[in-house]
């Protein structure tokens, strides 16, 4: 099977495109790597979503977020962030700062590939909460004691703290490569990439947007890091855990079929 940094413009045509950039975590030069970016909207996996009416939009500053990452997402310039929002140096924008997107159509994914054997497995997992963003969800494990804070290394979100319903985060331990916080069992926090949709689906239900953004970055990273469809797994399929994670009403048979098309 070809990887996906070749069959992606055919697989993906519609909706995404591989760039080689300079710049990450830092903003500054390091090693070239792929940015897989998405197509604007809620919906962004499917690319059937229109985009927003150009608008200013309130952001605020996640963990490892930088100016060039929030420039990409919502394609505003670092120097029409910088503006209008008074910013005289890009390298001191802090979490949970707040932010004017100005002009921007919406957000889109921008998801990072690093070229790297680590990754042999995807866990998928609901956040338990009704509400959150990559921000909240941060200072929440902070607050367990987890040093590295958000123990995810993706956030899909559903709507609520100001983000889109569908809209993927990245998390800092997916930036910095580090180990994640999220299946401490079988290897899973080491090999496995952890995805995290916010909600509670042991009580309510996966939004179609949702759904849809994560069938797009399931398949994204499946196919770039070679990860077989068995080794996608729910949270409660992890030998040693006990856990419903990600909840009873998760459509797992629906999520398989679409992401195996």
């Amino acid at each position: 099977m070809m990887k996906l940094k070749d069959s992606l413009p055919r697989i993906f045509a519609q909706f995404a495109a591989v760039l080689y950039l300079y710049g990450c975590a830092s903003g500054g030069p390091h090693t070239p790597m792929p940015i897989v970016y998405g197509p604007y909207g809620p919906t962004s996996a499917i690319g059937d979503a229109p985009m927003m009416t150009p608008r200013d939009i309130r952001h605020i500053v996640g963990p490892s977020e930088t100016l060039w990452r929030i420039s990409r997402t919502y394609d505003v310039s670092i120097q029409d962030l910088m503006r209008r929002n008074n910013i005289t140096d890009p390298a001191m924008i802090k979490k949970g700062a707040e932010l004017i997107i100005p002009n921007t159509t919406g957000p889109k994914p921008v998801i990072p590939l690093y070229p790297t054997r680590k990754w042999t497995h995807i866990v998928v997992h609901h956040t338990a909460t009704h509400d959150g963003d990559a921000y909240t969800i941060d200072a929440m494990h902070l607050q367990k004691g987890w040093e590295n804070g958000m123990g995810y290394d993706f956030l899909i979100n559903n709507g609520t703290k100001g983000k889109l319903d569908g809209q993927i985060q990245t998390g800092p331990r997916w930036i910095k490569q580090i180990d994640g916080a999220h299946a401490n069992a079988n290897g899973m926090n080491e090999h496995g990439i952890g995805i995290a949709l916010v909600g509670n689906f042991s009580e309510t239900r996966v939004s179609e947007n949702q759904m849809r953004a994560l069938v797009f970055l399931v398949k994204t990273l499946k196919e770039y890091y070679d990860i077989p469809l068995r080794n996608v797994i729910a949270h409660h399929d992890v030998p040693g855990k006990n856990t419903e994670c990600p909840g009873a009403h998760f459509p797992w048979r629906d999520f398989m079929a679409r992401i195996n098309n």
